[in-house]
């Protein structure tokens, strides 16, 4: 039987790892993870002094270790070196490029513009021209920033985008890119916009990770305003289930798709699970960066329609899992991360 073959390129971070080690589940595909670990992880900009390093590379080390464990290829490649990326891809002929080679976090995003934009755009480019050659199907990552502020609607895929900052305007931009080679080149895509991702072995400085690792440290979790605010907060086991429907879908083809829980919860909800664990938690509460938008709930009615999708984790099943998983790899590994 013929392959389906999938080449990730930032395929050993957050959503990438989690992303091969479902799809290697399926015989039917071969997988090639292209990274270099140059950007999201413990050499990126983005990690600040207050950063608890050595947690972070066990949980990194555990992510490797998982990859190699389940015999996935990893290629030590800058996706910025266009000619040794293009000769890999032609020899391996993907069927489907997911681009997950970008800088994950917004404050970076506005504090280096240039460092983002090599990193993230750059990289886009190099993949949209191999796409090109090969006639591939690419699937891009974006982010529910793109909207802005929601203005307290729920926002479907078909809502204005406005974002705010250079990451939501990059992300914006790199979707503009993606549909500019599809009108002159015809090329297949489909784009993708998570919101509040969370789950295992997250070292991104996402919001669930940094108030489980501070809560670990007995250091203050802080917030914007007053807490109310909500975010569709979307467990990774959930989000690469919904990317596994596109694969193989002609549905899927030149689409866009909000692929999230597809209901807000409020910052204190999910502070409210955390107290089961740390009841003594402590929370300062900070004012809000202008840059960061007003998000709220993404309407997932397309991809439950089309794809025929349908999210199974709330915040209190898939939280309550993601703690009890960094409680049991901390005490695990606790001798190391004094």
């Amino acid at each position: 039987m013929k392959k389906t073959k999938i080449a990730i390129l930032g395929g050993a971070g957050f959503i990438g790892h989690n992303l091969a080690l479902e799809l290697s589940k399926n015989k039917s595909y071969e997988i090639l993870i292209i990274d270099n670990l140059g950007v999201n992880n413990l050499k990126a900009k983005f990690h600040t002094p207050k950063v608890n390093k050595r947690l972070l590379s066990s949980i990194l080390k555990n992510r490797l270790n998982l990859l190699k464990k389940n015999k996935l290829k990893t290629l030590d490649i800058n996706i910025k070196n266009f000619n040794l990326l293009k000769k890999k891809m032609i020899s391996f002929k993907p069927n489907y490029i997911f681009h997950l080679a970008a800088v994950s976090h917004a404050n970076i995003s506005n504090i280096d513009p240039k460092y983002t934009f090599d990193n993230s755009v750059d990289t886009l480019l190099n993949t949209l021209e191999i796409v090109k050659i090969l006639n591939c199907h690419l699937i891009y990552l974006s982010s529910s920033m793109v909207y802005g502020n929601f203005n307290g609607k729920k926002v479907n895929e078909n809502t204005k985008c406005d974002p705010l900052g250079i990451y939501g305007n990059f992300k914006f931009m790199c979707e503009r890119m993606i549909q500019s080679y599809h009108q002159v080149f015809n090329t297949k895509y489909t784009i993708i916009r998570p919101s509040a991702l969370y789950g295992e072995r997250c070292i991104s400085r996402r919001v669930g990770q940094i108030f489980i690792e501070n809560a670990l440290m007995n250091k203050n979790i802080e917030i914007n305003e007053n807490g109310d605010e909500k975010l569709d907060f979307t467990y990774i086991k959930d989000f690469v289930s919904g990317i596994k429907k596109i694969i193989n879908n002609k549905k899927s083809v030149n689409q866009i798709f909000n692929l999230t829980y597809g209901s807000g919860r409020k910052i204190n909800d999910l502070l409210k699970i955390l107290k089961q664990y740390f009841p003594n938690l402590k929370v300062k509460y900070a004012n809000r960066d202008k840059l960061t938008p007003i998000r709220g709930t993404l309407s997932n009615t397309k991809v439950r329609n089309l794809l025929k999708h349908k999210s199974k984790f709330s915040i209190d099943k898939g939280y309550t899992s993601y703690i009890q998983w960094y409680l049991d790899f901390f005490k695990k590994n606790k001798r190391f991360l004094s």
